[in-house]
């Protein structure tokens, strides 16, 4: 790697940085400020804009990426970054909403080669959710880095613990580049029981978990979670200036249902009703921001409808649906007390009853990570009285997280 050319390319994502930092302070100012509660988000640099802390690891390597839409250095995305500079990337592994981001949730991710650079893409969403020996047989190292959201059932956490699995299986070593965790500001949710582990739920630890990606990578390692509890060469490049109490704003959505940082904050609860006959707004303008259902009461009336690559068959599409927006976080006490709020469940749980309907799905079980939420919602404990059920394996948690932090 010629160090001219690497130190003019520095110097080039340092003003694409800086230029990306003056867009996201003049970013929509309904949105939360990164400064509303503690901290600033503002100086936070990325684990991918630490580039002289990793370069070196790369060189003469064959490298493979896991990326999506996120993966950007400044305003370039990094496979873009590390070809320039001439990083012998082989392939990129694709997660759940494809390699740029643009197939909705659960839609099938398909191999293929990436038009802008010519490297193969290889689908780890669909049926093969891990990369197999073959496909890490010219790997010699391998990068993660993709934004996540901070929630269990979000999908990247599992596409990062199996890549971890097969690498370890595979004597491969593995590189996240960490980012913020944009609801790393509180914990909490019920810990998930291992009996309901699936894909959208691989660990046992709350919904609201609290760990950027690299703590977690440290969390599976320590805790022996991989398969035959083998252990993962992983190498983490660290945020730098963030601590759990920034609220970082997103400079890109995370993934297509997820537009505004008002969603991403949301998502926590709402996701809940992706296990309900009741629509989070998905095939409309606003989703993981408005609630309803056909039949149910409410100032708010919409229908959903298909929006490719972002919601392709949304729950009661072309179906009039009744319900309400979810007043903006900025206006409620998520800052003040941070919990994960399920009155909204238990709310719909209710008028849905009275209508006869079947509200809950079998899904709910893999969403909340056991049977007793469905099970209290139905015999009517309330909101505070569910969440003290889950409170002394939170308390647990907490107390193991502490080994994981990375940040204070």
């Amino acid at each position: 790697m010629n160090k001219t050319v690497l130190i003019l390319f520095l110097l080039s994502i340092f003003s694409a940085c800086k230029s990306s930092e003056n867009h996201h302070s003049e970013r929509d100012s309904t949105l939360i400020r990164a400064d509303s509660v503690s901290g600033n988000a503002e100086h936070v640099i990325v684990g991918a804009e630490r580039l002289l802390d990793y370069l070196p690891k790369l060189e003469g390597q064959r490298v493979a990426l896991v990326v999506n839409q996120t993966s950007v250095i400044g305003q370039t995305h990094i496979v873009d970054s590390l070809k320039k500079i001439g990083v012998n990337v082989v392939k990129v592994f694709a997660p759940e909403h494809g390699f740029r981001g643009n197939h909705s949730a659960g839609a099938l991710v398909e191999n293929g080669i990436d038009k802008k650079t010519g490297i193969p893409i290889v689908s780890l969403y669909g049926k093969n959710k891990k990369p197999n020996a073959s496909m890490l047989s010219d790997v010699d190292v391998v990068v993660f880095d993709i934004q996540d959201v901070g929630v269990r059932f979000y999908t990247y956490i599992s596409t990062m613990h199996y890549v971890m699995e097969a690498c370890a299986e595979n004597s491969k070593k593995v590189i996240i580049l960490d980012r913020p965790n944009p609801n790393g500001f509180y914990i909490d949710g019920p810990v998930l029981d291992p009996k309901f582990k699936s894909f959208i739920g691989m660990h046992p630890i709350p919904v609201v978990h609290g760990l950027t990606v690299g703590e977690l990578a440290g969390m599976i390692n320590g805790e022996q979670w991989l398969k035959n509890k083998i252990a993962c060469d992983v190498e983490i490049i660290s945020c730098l200036n963030y601590d759990h109490g920034v609220l970082y704003e997103l400079p890109i959505w995370p993934s297509p249902n997820l537009p505004n940082m008002n969603a991403v904050y949301l998502y926590p609860y709402l996701g809940f009703f992706e296990g309900t006959n009741v629509s989070i707004g998905r095939g409309t303008d606003r989703p993981f921001q408005i609630i309803g259902r056909p039949g149910a009461d409410g100032e708010l009336k919409f229908t959903p409808k298909s929006i490719p690559g972002v919601s392709d068959n949304p729950k009661h599409k072309g179906v009039l649906c009744v319900g309400e927006t979810i007043l903006d976080v900025q206006d409620s006490s998520l800052f003040t007390n941070p919990t994960l709020n399920l009155t909204y469940l238990i709310k719909y749980y209710k008028s849905n009853k009275k209508d006869n309907g079947v509200y809950f799905k079998n899904f709910i079980t893999k969403l909340a990570g056991n049977e007793d939420l469905r099970r209290k919602i139905e015999l009517g404990l309330s909101d505070a009285e569910i969440r003290e059920t889950w409170q002394t394996e939170l308390d647990k948690y907490k107390e193991m997280r502490k080994k994981y932090l990375l940040y204070p």
